[in-house]
């Protein structure tokens, strides 16, 4: 008799069906557990209880703590003022010495014959006006000077600078002027944009 069902299986053909499929797993579970593995495998992390046990430090093997050895600084120490369990600030070291500032001695005061302009000994004011250049124009070399207060002021040789000065000569870097009744000559070097 045959079945009316060509796709459904008798009972008997499905259990074997099963049974060799379980049997295939069963065989494929047990080669991979027994394959050698690529790489090594680690040590277990549950060690035994022989394996735990610290190792004797001391001669005899004990685990004896000396505690007075303890509180004695190590030997060949030598700072002891290091504690890690006290909050200690250094002091700040000492201030650098101050250098000593050389004492100016001031100029002499003028006596009353040096400050009169008609005394033969009269010595006239240091010129206080700036030479910031040379200025060359149609062949003649002017200086440019500066008071300081306002503008440049510029001048030939021979000419009067800020109405009190004579300039006399024009130099490379540097000019040569004095007052304009002839004293107090003096050579002023060129200073830039001081």
């Amino acid at each position: 008799m045959q079945p009316s069902d060509p796709k459904a299986a008798p009972p008997q053909n499905r259990t074997r069906l099963l049974l060799m499929l379980l049997g295939v797993v069963a065989v494929g579970a047990l080669i991979y557990t027994t394959w050698p593995a690529a790489e090594p495998k680690s040590p277990p992390s549950n060690q035994g209880r022989d394996a735990r046990k610290p190792q004797p430090t001391g001669a005899a093997g004990s685990l004896e703590v000396r505690l007075g050895e303890l509180t004695q600084p190590p030997v060949g120490s030598a700072e002891t003022t290091r504690n890690p369990f006290k909050f200690y600030v250094k002091p700040p070291p000492p201030p650098p010495p101050t250098p000593v500032k050389p004492t100016v001695t001031p100029p002499p005061l003028p006596t009353p014959q040096s400050m009169n302009p008609s005394a033969p000994n009269y010595v006239p004011p240091p010129i206080t006006i700036k030479f910031i250049g040379v200025l060359e124009k149609d062949g003649l070399k002017w200086a440019i000077f500066s008071d300081g207060r306002g503008q440049p002021q510029y001048a030939k040789e021979g000419q009067t600078v800020l109405g009190q000065y004579k300039l006399l000569k024009i130099g490379v870097e540097s000019v040569t002027m004095s007052y304009l009744d002839g004293r107090g000559v003096q050579t002023i070097p060129m200073r830039g944009g001081e």
